[in-house]
């Protein structure tokens, strides 16, 4: 389990619900916790390898998207 949730999870079970009629359960919002944790930590390696401090869009890898 990631260390914090950083999704919303009232906004991701709704979100859900409405698209497609669906609950959620708690290992889905875990999953896309961790999912979000790795995408920003890539983001921050790419920032740091182009010698910024700044994570910009770019960083972050969403071809898989």
């Amino acid at each position: 389990m990631a260390s914090d949730i950083l999704v919303v999870t009232s906004k991701v079970k709704k979100m859900i619900k409405e698209k497609g009629n669906c609950n959620t359960s708690g290992e889905t919002i875990e999953i896309l916790s961790k999912a979000v944790e790795k995408l920003c930590l890539r983001g921050v390696e790419a920032a740091q390898a182009d010698g910024r401090k700044t994570v910009m869009a770019r960083d972050i890898p969403v071809d898989h998207i």
